[in-house]
């Protein structure tokens, strides 16, 4: 992008370089610099994919090419390319949606999860994205400083959905995809050390750093989900805690709260009981009330339903989730039936448990988050 910049094109170019490397590394082993590599054939394939009458030829005998050792600069384009990706000329959903494309690697059908929307709506999204940031003429550099908060509220919304994605994966055989939190968390870091003084840059971080320290006490051995309440706490990562704690204790202290900074807050309330029956759960009420009121969205009031239940009980919390039921991006989604059955568990209503379980376990793309909830409807003795 940074020196032919057509979006659409050096993307296609990249798919082509990568498809290159899978059919030849194997074979002929990894090159001393796959960076370069990369580069230097993507170059090569975004000038042929402009010579239509060709360039099926030549992209089919370029793939035997060993590109010649090119002087590749040792930058990360990565915080440029989420600024870009950010433009001014899209909606902010088209800008997440984009992002999570160009930059986090994400499929369609993984975006759409992500954001509680349609495949077909997310496809169209991003094709559209892609010609308004090719028709406004944007190029790859920072953009002008009365556009940057703009940008940035998308660049933060971006990266935290590609954390949640990484640590909860909507689809596939696996609960979590660590290399999407960690590229989220180095990405994130990368923007405070450019913007240390914004505090929902500073609360984004500090979250994303206390929910991934639990992530060793998530799963067992054969991959099984292990929720929150039976983690081993041991087996937490207590540098990220400490960290995530102190970063997001200096933040509020200094900087106007935002939702970042408050799902921060409650994500430390949980990380410093030593057992899950010290949870401060009034406290974490609290904070879900606050950060409603500053951002209201459907899996705020869901998460502060499950807060309501250990302070209030699950009588009203089950009231409450009829009500937020009635959000169409809730409607049919996999954790409103999980929250439901674990309330009617509460409750003492079994057999209605185990049917609001099976259902979560139908409904849900992720084969550990099927296997907990299939496993939690078994042990529900309802004769």
């Amino acid at each position: 992008m940074r020196r032919f910049g057509d979006f659409d094109t050096c993307e296609d170019a990249v798919q082509e370089a990568l498809l290159a490397a899978a059919q030849q590394w194997p074979a002929e082993g990894v090159p001393a610099n796959p960076r370069a590599w990369l580069i230097t054939v993507a170059a090569r394939r975004r000038i042929e994919l402009l010579r239509s009458e060709t360039a099926r030829r030549r992209r089919e005998e370029a793939i035997r090419y060993e590109p010649e050792s090119a002087p590749v600069p040792d930058v990360d384009d990565s915080l440029t390319l989420l600024l870009l990706c950010a433009h001014p000329a899209l909606s902010t959903a088209s800008q997440v949606a984009l992002t999570l494309r160009a930059v986090g690697g994400l499929t369609t059908a993984e975006i759409a999860r992500a954001l509680l929307m349609p495949e077909a709506t997310v496809g169209q999204r991003i094709s559209r994205a892609k010609q308004r940031i090719r028709d406004a003429g944007a190029t790859f550099h920072p953009p002008p400083p009365d556009e940057r908060e703009a940008r940035l509220i998308a660049v933060r919304q971006v990266l935290y959905l590609i954390f949640n994605e990484g640590y909860t994966a909507s689809s596939g055989t696996r609960l979590h995809r660590a290399e999407l939190s960690a590229e989220a968390i180095r990405l994130t870091r990368l923007l405070r050390s450019q913007l240390p003084e914004d505090g929902e840059v500073a609360g984004l971080l500090a979250l994303m750093l206390l929910t991934d320290a639990r992530r060793p006490a998530r799963t067992r051995a054969d991959g099984s989900l292990v929720p929150l309440a039976a983690q081993d706490r041991a087996r937490w990562d207590a540098a990220a805690i400490a960290e995530g704690i102190t970063l997001i204790t200096e933040t509020l202290a200094r900087a106007p709260i935002g939702p970042y900074q408050l799902q921060a807050a409650i994500a430390a309330v949980h990380d410093e009981a030593a057992r899950a029956e010290q949870t401060d759960w009034p406290q974490i009420l609290q904070l879900y009330g606050m950060l409603h009121a500053l951002s209201p969205g459907p899996m705020v009031q869901l998460n502060r339903i499950v807060a309501l239940a250990e302070v209030h009980g699950p009588v009203l919390a089950l009231t409450q989730l009829d009500l937020a039921e009635d959000d169409p991006a809730l409607r049919g989604h996999h954790r409103v039936a999980a929250v439901r059955a674990h309330l009617l568990e509460k409750c003492g209503d079994l057999p209605a448990a185990r049917a609001a379980y099976l259902e979560a376990a139908r409904i849900t793309l992720s084969a550990p988050e099927q296997r907990y909830l299939a496993a939690r409807a078994a042990a529900l003795h309802t004769d």
